[in-house]
C-alpha cells in the first residue's frame, strides 16, 4: 500500500500504487491540490475561512482528486489544469458534505463536530454554497466545457438528493430507485473526477469516456459494498457498529432485496416482517434481523450485484494501455471484490 501523505489514506478505498515513480508523482500532485484548496477557501471574513476549512482540515481520503490524478497519468499528469481540476471536484464534494449534515442533522463528521452542530444550520448551508461557488470559480479557469460538465454534475447531485429524500415514485421498483440515487449522488462526481483528469491530461476521447465510465461504476460498487459491510462485518473488523443502517431505517441494497423476496421459508418471512416495520431499534429484534440478513439469500444477491459492478468497472479499462496507473485502478476493483466476500 502507498505510504505518503494523503495518498496513504487511499488504502481505505483499496488503492495500491506499486510503482515508486507513480507514488511520488501522485504525492506531489496531491500536495499541490491541497495548496489550491486552502487558497480557494480563504476569505476576508475570518469566520468564513474558519468554517470553510473546518471539514478540509478534519481530513478525508481525497478520493476524487486521486482519481483526477490517476486518470491524467494516461496523458500529461503535470499539466496545471489537472491540479485545478482536482481542487474543483474536492471543493464540490466538501460542499455536499456541509449540506448533507444539515439534512441528516449529523452531529459529527470525520471525527469532529459537524459545521451545523458547531455554527448552526444556516451558516453550514451558506458555507456549503460558498464552497460550490469557489468550485465554479476554479472550473471557469478550466474553460467553457469544464463549466458545462461541472454544472451537469451539480444537477445530477441535486437530483440524487431529491430522489433519495422523496423516495420511489408510484409504481417504481425500489431497488432500481436506490441504484439511481447512487448513480447520481455518488457516481456522478466520481465520474467527473476521472473525466477531468483524462481531459486535462490530454487523453484521446475514447480514453476519457472509458475512465469516466470506470469511475462512476467503481463509485457505485464502493458505496454498495459499504451496505454489505454494515451487515456482514463485526465491529472489530470494520471499526463501525454493525447494523447501523438497519437501526436507522436506511433501506440499503440487502434490505431491499430481502423486502422484495417472494421466498416463503420461515426465515425469509420473519425477516420481511421485521424489516417492513421500519427502523429496527429494539435490541432483540435488531440482533435477530441482523442474524437473518447475514444468512439470507438477499445478502448473496447484494454481493453478486457488487461484484457485477466491479467487473464492469474493470472491463471499462480495457482500452487503456498497460501502465502502473491502470494497475492502480484495477486494484480498486480487486479491493471491492475482496471486501464483500
Amino acid at each position: 500500500m502507498v505510504s505518503t501523505g494523503t495518498v496513504q489514506s487511499s488504502a481505505s478505498v483499496g488503492l495500491t500504487l506499486a510503482d515508486p515513480q507513480l507514488e511520488a508523482g501522485m504525492a506531489a500532485y496531491l500536495r499541490d491540490v491541497e495548496v489550491v484548496l486552502i487558497d480557494s477557501v480563504h476569505s476576508a471574513n475570518p469566520l468564513v475561512t474558519e468554517a470553510a476549512r473546518h471539514l478540509m482540515d478534519a481530513g478525508g481520503k481525497r478520493v476524487r482528486p486521486l482519481l483526477v490524478g490517476l486518470a491524467a497519468q494516461f496523458g500529461d499528469p503535470t499539466a496545471r489544469e489537472v491540479v485545478l481540476a482536482g481542487a474543483v471536484v474536492e471543493l464540490t464534494h466538501l460542499a455536499t458534505l456541509y449540506h448533507d449534515d444539515v439534512m441528516d442533522e449529523a452531529p459529527v463528521r470525520r471525527g469532529a463536530p459537524s459545521a451545523n452542530s458547531r455554527w448552526g444550520n444556516a451558516l453550514a448551508i451558506l458555507v456549503g454554497d460558498y464552497l460550490f461557488s469557489r468550485a465554479a470559480d476554479l472550473a471557469a479557469e478550466l474553460g467553457v466545457e469544464a463549466v458545462k460538465i461541472q454544472a451537469s454534475t451539480f444537477s445530477r447531485l441535486v437530483h440524487g438528493q431529491i430522489d433519495e429524500t422523496a423516495g420511489p415514485l408510484d409504481g417504481e421498483d425500489a431497488i432500481r430507485h436506490y441504484l439511481r440515487v447512487l448513480e447520481h449522488k455518488t457516481g456522478s462526481l466520481i465520474s467527473t473526477s476521472a473525466r477531468f483528469g483524462a481531459m486535462f491530461g490530454g487523453c484521446p476521447p475514447e480514453q476519457v469516456d472509458a475512465l469516466a465510465t470506470f469511475a462512476e461504476t467503481f463509485g457505485i460498487a464502493f458505496q454498495l459494498s459499504d451496505d454489505l459491510i454494515d451487515i456482514a462485518s463485526d465491529a472489530t473488523e470494520s471499526g463501525k457498529t454493525p447494523g447501523t443502517d438497519l437501526r436507522e431505517g436506511v433501506p440499503t441494497l440487502p434490505v431491499l432485496y430481502a423486502l422484495a423476496s417472494s421466498d416463503n421459508d420461515a426465515a425469509s418471512v420473519r425477516l420481511r416482517e421485521i424489516l417492513a416495520a421500519g427502523p429496527v431499534t429494539d435490541e432483540a429484534l435488531h440482533a435477530e434481523a441482523l442474524g437473518l440478513l447475514r444468512d439470507s439469500r438477499a445478502l448473496k444477491q447484494a454481493r453478486e450485484t457488487v461484484r457485477g459492478y466491479a467487473d464492469r468497472a474493470r472491463a471499462s479499462l480495457a482500452v487503456l494501455p498497460e501502465a502502473p496507473a491502470r494497475a492502480a485502478l484495477e486494484s480498486l476493483c480487486d479491493f471491492i471484490a475482496d471486501r464483500t466476500n
